[in-house]
């Protein structure tokens, strides 16, 4: 299993690395096995990552100075000897700072754990149409920092838009064009930042860390706008301008309304949250689930050519409960299933994902300490 180029098993290059590389990727290794809550032995570090005895005591205890893991107590007796002391994550003494830039009238930023946990909240309420600078969110982060327990090593931020190494090419929700997220942040705090895809990518790694997501996932966010993201073998997917998972600016109606970005039918403008919102309130009470069946329909037609082509078993849709119900997920299935159904071709399963509001800030904080892991 890999994430983020993390493997649970040795690398046959590995001795062409250098003695730093080799700590580092050892580090790894130990640290995903152990994410987010398992507790191993040193002995079944070893047995489980094919590293010998006297590396894994090394890299164990430097990771025990640091800070990220600590010892739990004594392993189960296995027969004569002594028993072996159980290694877990550490979560009371480092800490993250992970900003939400995502919604419309709120900035949210929490200080996590190491599992991503938020332990405090702070928020920034946003006037309709008022313009984020750089300026407003270091000043959101220096709160946090100052509400902290523990010592921060990184920031997290997750934008709407497209975001290409810490600069966010393009948000049409912020309107941003061109904006160096990254290196202002970086600067004013001296601290490693992550700048995430959207928010659907940092939400991914909640379901697939802490929900019921697995190493290969379509995962679909539906609230102001749509987003998506795509997990293979463990692996986020980028793309190469770092806009994989634009599901939003398909068009599935040559002929249906504007959208912003310039294309008349895209998904966005027919079921996102704010569309369906819309169309809800302008209809009677009786005429809802047939609207919502309708949207659901839409979001399978969008999803057919992606879950072919990948050959999908799971994809995970977030969003409000009374929009995201049974009848839009049924409705979707149905449809996704006429389109992609085949001998050779696994049944794809639509599911509701069921993580709470603090998905995103969650999410945002894991891909924070995967970064600090790879120094």
């Amino acid at each position: 299993m890999s994430y983020l180029g993390l493997n649970t098993t040795t690398d046959d290059h590995a001795a062409k690395a250098s003695p730093a590389d080799v700590r580092r990727k050892n580090r790894q290794l130990i640290f995903r096995l152990l994410f987010p809550t398992n507790q191993y032995s040193r002995a079944e570090l070893g047995r489980r990552t094919g590293l010998s005895r006297v590396a894994v005591s090394d890299v164990v205890g430097r990771m025990l100075e640091e800070g990220l893991l600590r010892e739990t107590g004594q392993a189960p007796s296995g027969g004569k000897g002594k028993r072996g002391t159980l290694l877990s994550i550490d979560i009371d003494r480092l800490r993250i700072i992970s900003i939400d830039l995502t919604q419309e009238h709120l900035l949210h930023g929490a200080v996590t754990n190491l599992l991503g946990q938020p332990l405090r909240h702070a928020e920034v309420t946003l006037n309709t149409g008022s313009f984020v600078s750089v300026d407003v969110i270091i000043e959101l982060i220096e709160k946090m920092l100052g509400m902290s327990d523990g010592e921060v090593i990184g920031i997290g931020v997750a934008s709407p838009g497209v975001v290409d190494n810490g600069v966010v090419r393009s948000s049409t929700m912020r309107g941003w064009n061109n904006l160096d997220l990254s290196t202002p942040i970086a600067e004013h705090f001296g601290l490693e930042v992550n700048v995430s895809n959207y928010d659907a990518t940092a939400a991914m790694l909640t379901e697939r860390f802490f929900g019921q997501g697995g190493p290969n996932m379509l995962f679909v966010r539906i609230e102001r706008g749509i987003g998506s993201a795509i997990l293979l073998s463990d692996t986020p997917v980028i793309g190469e301008l770092h806009a994989a998972g634009e599901l939003g600016h398909i068009s599935i109606d040559l002929d249906g309304p504007l959208c912003p970005c310039g294309k008349h039918g895209c998904l966005e403008t027919m079921i996102s949250g704010t569309a369906l919102k819309k169309q809800l309130s302008a209809a009677d009470v009786e005429q809802h689930q047939g609207i919502l069946a309708r949207a659901g329909r839409y979001l399978g037609q969008a999803l057919a050519m992606p879950v072919g082509l990948l050959d999908m078993a799971d994809v995970c849709v977030y969003g409000q409960p009374n929009i995201i119900n049974a009848t839009f997920i049924g409705a979707a299935q149905q449809y996704l299933d006429a389109a992609t159904s085949s001998s050779f071709h696994k049944h794809t399963v639509i599911r509701r994902c069921e993580c709470g509001p603090d998905i995103t800030v969650q999410g945002e904080a894991i891909a924070v300490v995967f970064q600090h892991l790879a120094k």
